[in-house]
C-alpha cells in the first residue's frame, strides 16, 4: 500500500507544467516514417529544431523533406547511438517494444520523450493548437481525451479569428518602440495594458473593414498636452501608434513625436510669430485629402486643441466635407502650469472663477474682453502673452486690477526647462522676457506659490 506522501508525490507527478518550447536550432530525433511521424517531423522543422529522422522507410513528404535538405533522414533501424546529443525525441513506430526502450534509455541520459499514443511514456504531450500568426492557444487532457482538446480547439477556432495574427504583429511592433521611447515604467505598463483591450481590438477590426471596403479614412484631434510625454491620455498614446499622417503645431514637443511610427507622415503645419505659416485654408485642404485617401490622420496640437486653437475652423470644415473626426483632449497649460507652481487656480477662499483669456489678438481685442473680467476674486489665465508685457501690464490695471496683485510667469510648463517667475502686476512691464511656451497668471492664488519653487523677482530691473 503507498502511504500519503506516495499518493502526494504521483500527484505533483501527473500535475503537466505548461510551456512553450523554443526548439530553433536544437538537435530533435523523430523515430518511425509513417504518416504520423510526419506530422511529428513537420512540426517541429516549422519551429526551426534540426530534425533528423531514423526509419527503414519513410513517407514520400519525409523523402522530400530530406532530399531538399530541410531533415536528415537515416534509413535503417533505431540504434541506442542515435540519441547522443539530442534534446527530444518523439517515437512515433507501431513497436511498443521499442517506445519502451526508447523511453527508458531517454529517462537515463535526461533527454524528452513522446511516444505517440502511450501517455504513460510521454514526457510532455502535444497539444490541440490554435494558431493566429504569434499567438498560439495550446489544449492539452493529459492524454486522456484528444478528442476533447480538438472539439475545443474548434471553438476556439471560431473565437478567435485569422484577424488576431496582424492584430498581435502591430501589438508587439507598439511594445518594441514603447521601450525605446522617453516614457516611464509605470505609464509604458498602463499603455500596453490598453493596447491589448477588447476596445483595442475592435478599433484594429474597424480599421481593417474600412481599408477592406475602400471607405475613408478618420481625423483624431489629439492634444499633445504642455509636452511631457507622461502627460498624455492612454487613448492619445494609442492613436498616436497607429497614425499613418500626422499634422502637428511647431510647439509639440520631439519626445512626443518619437511617438509616432516612423513610417508615418509627419507635416508641420505650426504658426509661429514673425516666420511662415501655413495657411488655415491648406491645413483644412491636407486633412480633408488625407482622409479621402483612407488615412488615419491625426491633429496634434499642444495642450488641448479645444483650448485657443484652430479646432473649431477645423472641426467645420470636416463636417462641411462629409470627414469622420473624433476628440482626444490633452492637458492644457493652465494645468501644467499649476501643477508645476504646486499652486490651486481656484480657491473658495480667494478665487471663485477662473478666466481663460488669449493675448494673441488683434490691437484692442484684449484691452475690451479684459474690461468684463471680475477685478477682484477671479484668476485669469493668459495664453500666449507674447513679449509686450508693458501692454499687458497697463491693460490689466485700465481693466481695474489691483498693482498689488500677485502675478506668474511659467515658461515651457512641465518640461526639463520649466521656470517660474512671480512678480506682482506693477513689476510686470520689468520681467525678463521667458522662453515661449508661456502662460501668465494673474490673481491671489498665485501669491500661494512656494517660494523655494519659484524665481522671485519683484522689483527686477
Amino acid at each position: 500500500m503507498r502511504g500519503k506522501g506516495d499518493e502526494a508525490e504521483t500527484t505533483v507527478m501527473d500535475e503537466l507544467f505548461p510551456i512553450f518550447l523554443k526548439l530553433a536550432g536544437r538537435p530533435c530525433l523523430v523515430v518511425g516514417g509513417g504518416v504520423v511521424a510526419e506530422a511529428k517531423m513537420q512540426g517541429l522543422v516549422r519551429c526551426g529544431a534540426k530534425v533528423r529522422v531514423v526509419a527503414p522507410e519513410a513517407t514520400p513528404d519525409i523523402r522530400e523533406a530530406a532530399g531538399s535538405g530541410r531533415i536528415v533522414w537515416e534509413q535503417r533501424p533505431f540504434l541506442p547511438s542515435d540519441l547522443a546529443g539530442i534534446f527530444l525525441v518523439v517515437a512515433a513506430t507501431n513497436l511498443r517494444e521499442l517506445h519502451e526502450a526508447i523511453f527508458r534509455r531517454c529517462r537515463q541520459a535526461g533527454i524528452l520523450c513522446n511516444a505517440v499514443d502511450e501517455p504513460e511514456r510521454c514526457d510532455f504531450y502535444y497539444p490541440a493548437v490554435v494558431r493566429r500568426g504569434a499567438l498560439q492557444l495550446a489544449i492539452s487532457t493529459g492524454g486522456h481525451s484528444p478528442f476533447l482538446a480538438q472539439r475545443l480547439r474548434h471553438e476556439l477556432e471560431e473565437r478567435f479569428g485569422p484577424e488576431y495574427a496582424p492584430w498581435l504583429e502591430e501589438i508587439g511592433r507598439q511594445r518594441r518602440e514603447f521601450f525605446q521611447a522617453a516614457i516611464s515604467p509605470e505609464n509604458r505598463r498602463a499603455i500596453l495594458k490598453e493596447l491589448s483591450s477588447e476596445r483595442a481590438f475592435g478599433e484594429f477590426r474597424a480599421r481593417q473593414n474600412s481599408a477592406a471596403q475602400g471607405e475613408r479614412g478618420k481625423v483624431y484631434f489629439v492634444g499633445a498636452g504642455p509636452g511631457d510625454p507622461d502627460l498624455l491620455t492612454r487613448k492619445a498614446w494609442n492613436v498616436l501608434r497607429s497614425a499613418e499622417v500626422v499634422l502637428h503645431d511647431a510647439l509639440v514637443s520631439a519626445e512626443i513625436l518619437s511617438i509616432v511610427p516612423a513610417g508615418a507622415t509627419l507635416c508641420n503645419v505650426g504658426k509661429r510669430c514673425g516666420a511662415k505659416s501655413v495657411m488655415q485654408e491648406e491645413i483644412h485642404a491636407l486633412l480633408i485629402g488625407y482622409a479621402t485617401t483612407r488615412k488615419r490622420v491625426v491633429r496634434l496640437q499642444g495642450g488641448d486643441p479645444l483650448i485657443f486653437g484652430r479646432a473649431g475652423e477645423e472641426i467645420s470644415a470636416l463636417r462641411a466635407a462629409g470627414v469622420e473626426f473624433e476628440i482626444i483632449p490633452g492637458v492644457t497649460a493652465a494645468s501644467a502650469a499649476a501643477a508645476g507652481a504646486q499652486i490651486a487656480l481656484t480657491d473658495r477662499r480667494v478665487a471663485s472663477q477662473l478666466v481663460f483669456l488669449s493675448a494673441h489678438r488683434r490691437e484692442g481685442e484684449l484691452e475690451r474682453e479684459l474690461k468684463s473680467v471680475p477685478p477682484t476674486g477671479a484668476t485669469l489665465v493668459i495664453y500666449m502673452p507674447g513679449s509686450d508685457y508693458e501692454r499687458l501690464a497697463r491693460a490689466l490695471r485700465d481693466a481695474g486690477i489691483s498693482e498689488q496683485t500677485p502675478c506668474l510667469i511659467v515658461s515651457q510648463a512641465s518640461g526639463p526647462r520649466e521656470s517660474i517667475y512671480r512678480t506682482d502686476l506693477a513689476s510686470l512691464a520689468n520681467v525678463p522676457v521667458p522662453s515661449a511656451p508661456a502662460l501668465l497668471v494673474v490673481g491671489v492664488v498665485a501669491a500661494t506659490a512656494k517660494a523655494e519653487d519659484v524665481l522671485a523677482i519683484i522689483g527686477a530691473a
